[in-house]
């Protein structure tokens, strides 16, 4: 009876086990999956963001090609407000460097100047982007031999954090949706709307998270160690 009875609760923690694994794997689908049901079924909103993000970027640069002073003027006042400082400073270190770019596209960027503005105004943070992205591009146009040969290594930063920046831009597009038209995401009121909208937020950060802490590394080698390679 005893040997029946360990046999019966060997076979029931073994059930446990496999069913709480089956849980893990299922959770951990769901978080894989969801921002890509979001982003499928919100695909022409996502990729006219993409449109207007590398699109405004490669207009700056075009800008700045046309009009080098200024490139000029955006880079000395990098230097005059203590941004140029701040980069030397954390270039001593690949790793220190790495965590102030990511603490800085986080942070600064994403959170302060796209997705708070849109939690107060539907849409606010798209419109500081575009103007980002515009002056971002004027900032890094390839005016002399220097700068064009950084951008060799660095295009692949901008390819990486840009992306993470639409997905980025996607969730304040969906946050104001769901804020003005609750309906879309079967939500009675405005306010059901906007908690729903914070959600799809949410699970779009996860890939964007991922991308600007793949984007921040690979960002941080490039300035530090392939950049010097080629510079004369």
């Amino acid at each position: 009876m005893a040997s029946r009875n360990d046999t019966t609760e060997r076979e029931y923690a073994m059930t446990s086990t496999a069913e709480r694994g089956h849980r893990i794997e299922q959770r951990g689908s769901r978080w894989f999956r969801r921002p890509f049901q979001i982003i499928r079924a919100n695909l022409g909103a996502y990729l006219a963001l993409n449109a207007m993000a590398y699109g405004l970027f490669l207009v700056g640069m075009g800008v700045g090609l046309l009009r080098p002073e200024l490139t000029g003027a955006n880079t000395a006042s990098l230097q005059q407000d203590g941004t140029a400082e701040m980069v030397t400073w954390a270039m001593s270190s690949t790793w220190l460097f790495s965590l102030t770019i990511l603490a800085v596209n986080t942070v600064w960027l994403s959170l302060a100047h796209v997705l708070l503005p849109s939690a107060i105004v539907p849409f606010g943070g798209i419109a500081v982007f575009a103007y980002w992205a515009l002056y971002t591009g004027v900032t890094l146009a390839p005016v002399n031999e220097v700068t064009a040969l950084t951008m060799i290594p660095h295009s692949l930063t901008v390819l990486i954090e840009f992306q993470a920046y639409v997905l980025v831009l996607l969730g304040a597009y969906r946050l104001g949706m769901s804020w003005l038209r609750p309906g879309t995401v079967g939500a009675r009121t405005r306010r059901q709307g906007y908690v729903r909208g914070l959600r799809q937020v949410g699970w779009l950060g996860l890939p964007a998270l991922a991308l600007l802490v793949v984007g921040a590394i690979y960002e941080a080698v490039e300035i530090i160690h392939l950049v010097p390679l080629l510079l004369p």
